[in-house]
């Protein structure tokens, strides 16, 4: 029943995802990017919303209080990145638009790239590294200016359940060039919905949001080694079971 659950989910993920794409391809010359962006979200909320009825996975967060309160509050959050769940849910829970920091071959990806390109985000090309940094300040600046949140995955990719990738500085390096805080997100995504994984279990998915992290006179490795801590002592509160055996 699994199986079957998890691939009608990923079908009925394909199939709305085209006149989705489309809607947002047509619309968005009349539109302004904050309305680009909620249009792009109603499709994230639908496969969420789906992920619920169809696999049992709900979400549920704690630590709201920990984000900023005003419209143009700055905010970079470092969030766990343990699947494909957390990338759609993040924007479908957070009251802000969001802005990823992406590679640039997700563009081009059928439908899906194509109506992502249509975003006010920051896609960088990873084969230059100098440019891309100097790229993800200057739009991450001027988006934090407008109240958008950037988003990014310390670890720069998925890690398996009980797993620890390596965390990067470019999330910090961001914050303390443009002064805004880190908000770390520990996520036990992969309880329900594996890294590279066909079949999903049903469950919670925890998004736990951690106090703010201000970045003023602060050095990109130290403030990353404060955010790593706190997300994996987090994680291991959330799902202590499989972190338990790793250790064992």
């Amino acid at each position: 029943m699994a199986i079957l659950r998890s691939l009608i989910h990923m079908l009925f993920m394909v199939v709305t995802v085209v006149p989705w794409a489309l809607t947002v391809l047509i619309a968005a010359p009349f539109m302004n990017s904050t309305q680009i962006y909620w249009l792009c979200v109603g499709w994230l909320k639908l496969a969420v919303g789906s992920g619920r009825w169809m696999l049992g996975i709900r979400n549920e967060v704690i630590g709201w209080e920990n984000l900023p309160l005003g419209q143009t509050d700055a905010a970079i959050l470092l969030v766990k990145h343990q699947s494909t769940w957390e990338t759609f849910s993040m924007p479908a829970l957070m009251p802000h638009p969001l802005a990823y920091v992406f590679k640039k071959e997700l563009l081009y990806v059928p439908f899906f790239g194509w109506a992502m390109a249509k975003m006010d985000m920051i896609h960088i090309d990873r084969s230059q590294r100098a440019q891309a940094f100097n790229k993800v300040v200057t739009q991450g600046q001027r988006l934090l200016d407008q109240g958008t949140w950037v988003i990014m995955f310390p670890e720069g990719t998925r890690v398996d359940r009980g797993e620890q990738g390596v965390y990067k500085t470019g999330g910090t390096r961001l914050a303390i060039a443009t002064g805004a805080p880190v908000i770390p997100v520990a996520v036990n995504s992969a309880t329900c919905w594996p890294r590279k994984a066909l079949i999903k279990r049903p469950g919670v998915v925890t998004f736990s949001i951690g106090p703010a992290i201000p970045s003023q006179g602060r050095q990109p490795e130290e403030m990353m080694r404060e955010v790593e801590t706190w997300i994996e002592t987090e994680m291991r509160r959330l799902d202590p079971s499989v972190y338990a055996t790793a250790k064992a």
